[in-house]
């Protein structure tokens, strides 16, 4: 039985993730100040025996003997690391050398969860590891850009100078139940839309593209990422390339909705296009996505519907 640390542990992708960890026999300490986390996600956790939550901010000391870091820890919607920038810098770049020092004393594996949002508004597409981005050092998303660049950074120096076992993933658009309905991301969005019958609000004129990874898919991803010996960088999402329109049209469909689509102005640096190459993923982790778009957002709506009914009826 391993000890393992999970940054961001209250989080979508990080209740998820402690979850796993703990059917796999391992003991999971999940930490989290709940700026965006939510208890309510790891409530089903709590009475585990193997399961220790502790509310604590990264960017401050952290002293614990763990055998893995996994590193979660910070805002992923624009909504919400635009919220407060300053504090988003601070979480990316003070968390993750909190978390490299917790790594470095304990001699402990430790997995950062980079972004897609490291290549910015790309020029090349699909986006390979090696491709080093387009990213506005001065915008209004460089508080996350540059800050997940920069983290990797940090993982990368420890790694060559401080011996420490660095592991890292770019996560691309990731979806599914434990969503937070209000953070702002196209999915939550428009399946909340959707639901109560409003509008759906697509930004731009909806024919940017994403590629969605359904959460069990990426989770088996960190997990395969972290049991590896690779230390470089690996894209970690799901290469079916989709407009903004054709999703929302698609959840109409799903829900059965009388929404109509509404557009509006496209945010400053929004990307264009995101489309991972999972060439390594594939050949290193033998890993690749299993669940396609339909059936995701169908146990995503149904999450929402729960959510919704049990709202109703409060």
């Amino acid at each position: 039985m391993k000890t393992i640390l999970v940054t961001g542990g209250t989080g979508f992708l990080g209740s998820h993730l402690c979850e796993k960890l703990l059917e796999l026999n391992n003991y999971v300490i999940c930490v989290d100040n709940n700026f965006t986390g939510n208890l309510g996600n790891i409530a089903h956790l709590r009475s585990n025996p193997n399961f220790e939550f502790i509310r604590h901010d990264v960017t401050k000391d952290l002293f614990l003997e763990v055998d893995e870091i996994y590193h979660l820890a910070c805002p992923a919607s624009p909504k919400d690391y635009q919220y407060n920038s300053i504090k988003t810098i601070k979480t990316n770049i003070l968390g993750t050398l909190n978390m490299l020092g917790l790594a470095k004393r304990t001699k402990a594996k430790i997995l950062l969860t980079s972004t897609s949002e490291i290549y910015g508004d790309p020029k090349e597409s699909p986006q390979r590891e090696e491709y080093w981005g387009n990213v506005n050092p001065i915008g209004i998303r460089s508080c996350y850009d540059e800050g997940k660049r920069l983290a990797e950074t940090l993982m990368m120096e420890y790694n060559r100078n401080c011996d420490v076992d660095t592991r890292i993933v770019r996560i691309f658009n990731t979806y599914g139940p434990r969503l937070n309905k209000n953070d702002g991301r196209v999915i939550s969005n428009f399946i909340v839309q959707a639901l109560e019958g409003s509008p759906i609000t697509v930004y731009g004129d909806g024919n940017q593209t994403r590629s969605f990874c359904y959460v069990d898919d990426q989770i088996d991803g960190l997990i395969k990422l972290m049991n590896s010996n690779y230390s470089l960088p690996v894209n970690i999402g799901n290469p079916h390339e989709i407009t903004i329109k054709e999703i929302a049209e698609m959840v109409i469909k799903l829900t059965n909705s009388q929404s109509q689509i509404i557009y509006k102005e496209l945010p400053k640096d929004d990307p264009t296009r995101r489309n991972p190459d999972i060439t390594k993923a594939r050949e290193i982790l033998k890993w690749e996505p299993k669940v396609g778009l339909e059936e995701g957002l169908k146990k995503t709506i149904e999450y929402f519907t729960d959510l919704q009914s049990k709202s109703e009826n409060e």
